[in-house]
């Protein structure tokens, strides 16, 4: 697999048709002071490559993922709490929840992901992202 990811950047693997997911790229964009992360939808053509290359069950992680180009993908509340991790005070905070045993956090991450079309909603297509904010997202 080779991804044109700039060296220090982050990709987002996001759910396109979540609004939960869309609302939460949004706030990444506007906490993402370093601008460290890029951004693509599970749907997209490198979504689809990635999740191929790594053998991801889109039937159990289907909403979010964090890929690292030199230290590979985290699913899940890790990468949920990696991503929090990079966007300093006072969201950074949320790192404690590392404490929690991983397979805690996953039950609740599940949960929510398991609801957040009948909570959130859902979009009939992918977010087209604006012209500002274009360079952050990978087709």
């Amino acid at each position: 697999m080779k991804l044109n990811i700039p060296k220090n950047k982050k990709l987002i693997l996001f759910d396109g048709v979540c609004n939960l997911c869309n609302h939460s790229v949004q706030y990444i964009i506007k906490h993402d002071k370093k601008n460290l992360f890029l951004f693509t939808a599970l749907q997209s053509d490198i979504g689809k490559e990635i999740i191929e290359v790594y053998n991801i069950d889109t039937h159990k992680t289907d909403s979010i993922l964090l890929y690292i180009p030199e230290k590979g993908i985290d699913y899940k509340s890790t990468a949920a709490l990696k991503i929090a991790r990079y966007l300093g005070f006072p969201i950074n905070v949320m790192s404690v929840f590392f404490i929690i045993p991983t397979p805690i956090r996953n039950w609740v991450y599940d949960y929510i992901a398991k609801n957040r079309y009948k909570w959130y909603g859902k979009k009939e297509s992918c977010m087209i992202p604006t012209p500002e904010l274009k360079s952050k997202f990978l087709d």
